[in-house]
């Protein structure tokens, strides 16, 4: 892609919409007790909501894919966050808890799609040597929603209604996608894509294994965080400004926390760097679920936890060394693996406090999530071992 005058702008759009994403999604979860409470319906039930929006990048995640490999990125990105913009705006219009869940399903779905695709799109903009600056940047607007953009959404929600949560980043969305078209460079699509060979990356036990990695042991994060705004709310007595110091904790954790996982990943590998963070989460989770009742406290688990969130960097890099010239797909099932996690974390906590096992009992949800997620681990690192042995007892060719 040749240099543009005005490529450093686009990167940040991408950066942007980013932003509005990461706002969102974890808007969605600090709200919950706002919406459950206006809609009238309990918390385990408004936990169907976050659950909604994560089984739409599941879905999405590898049908935008497909669908996009072939389509110029500069207006396939663009498209992808208009859609995630106007499904974020009908979220906060339309009436009824049926429609809030299919919105939020909807608007799930380019949420893997965009991702994946951004991160390419800026890494391929720059030269090969800026090429982590690009995708860097990008992944700034995630973190950066959790520091900034979730805590206002949460204010916003607070002081003048819950769907003033989602409004926001929909309209960020949908400037982030006028953005794009202004400021990126007009380029057609890839010649040589070829949208069923990013299946591949669905066919490759050492990518599958490592979703399933990410699948089940980030359920234990979500568990935990789905939740605290209620449980901070129903066993305390926090003052306002509380929750959205709670919610910006989470976002400083995760930022420091990549950086601690790279220094990890680099010092002791993929595989020792993600054992680590599992046992720090899950030692984290457990911590959260003592804190119960102490708002204090609470927020402080709040930074631990978004501390543990760095285990994606391990993750991410073992995908990138094995999923081959699947690049896209991987990337935006990376995204896709999380977002089940996001589902499946909130899901059996509602259960148990449907179940009547009190606040506490998302924390050890959690920690059960985590203890299944080094399961996970060990079989993907078994699988490593066994396929280099294979390659290593390979004949060489004379």
């Amino acid at each position: 892609m040749p240099p543009q005058p005005n490529l450093k702008l686009a990167i940040l759009a991408l950066g942007l919409g980013a932003f509005a994403i990461g706002t969102s999604e974890f808007a969605a979860m600090g709200l919950l007790p706002w919406y459950a409470s206006d809609l009238g319906i309990s918390e385990p039930q408004a936990g169907h909501v976050v659950s909604a929006y994560a089984l739409g990048v599941v879905v999405g995640a590898p049908i935008t894919s497909i669908l996009g490999a072939r389509l110029p990125r500069r207006r396939y990105l663009a498209g992808l966050i208009a859609v995630y913009g106007v499904m974020n705006l009908l979220a906060a219009v339309l009436p009824g808890y049926g429609t809030l869940v299919g919105t939020r399903f909807l608007a799930g779905l380019p949420h893997g799609g965009f991702l994946g695709v951004a991160m390419l799109f800026a890494a391929d903009a720059l030269p090969r040597d800026q090429r982590a600056k690009g995708v860097t940047q990008v992944l700034l607007g995630l973190t950066v929603a959790n520091i900034a953009g979730v805590p206002l959404a949460g204010v916003l929600g607070q002081g003048l209604g819950w769907r003033w949560g989602f409004a926001l980043p929909g309209v960020l969305a949908l400037l982030a996608g006028w953005l794009i078209l202004r400021l990126a460079p007009r380029v057609g699509a890839p010649r040589d894509a070829r949208p069923l060979a990013e299946l591949k990356a669905l066919r490759n036990p050492a990518v599958m294994l490592i979703l399933l990695v990410g699948a089940i042991g980030f359920g234990g994060l979500f568990a935990v965080y789905s939740y605290l705004s209620a449980a901070m709310l129903a066993t305390t007595q926090p003052p306002g400004w509380a929750i959205p110091a709670t919610l910006s904790a989470f976002g400083i954790g995760g930022t420091l926390g990549s950086i601690l996982a790279a220094r990890l990943t680099m010092r002791h590998g993929t595989w020792g760097a993600a054992l680590r963070l599992m046992l720090f989460m899950a030692a984290t989770q457990a911590f959260a679920a003592w804190a119960v009742g102490d708002w204090g406290m609470m927020l402080a688990s709040s930074f631990l936890l978004g501390l543990g969130s760095g285990m994606v960097v391990p993750l991410q890099t073992r995908l990138m060394e094995v999923a081959g010239e699947a690049q896209s797909m991987a990337a935006a099932m990376n995204h896709a693996a999380f977002n089940a996690a996001n589902a499946l974390g909130p899901w059996l906590a509602g259960w148990a406090l449907a179940a009547g096992w009190g606040w506490r009992s998302s924390g050890l949800v959690a920690v059960a999530l985590s203890g299944a997620g080094m399961l996970a681990l060990g079989l993907a690192w078994q699988q490593a071992r066994l396929a280099g042995n294979r390659l290593h007892d390979r004949p060489a060719r004379v």
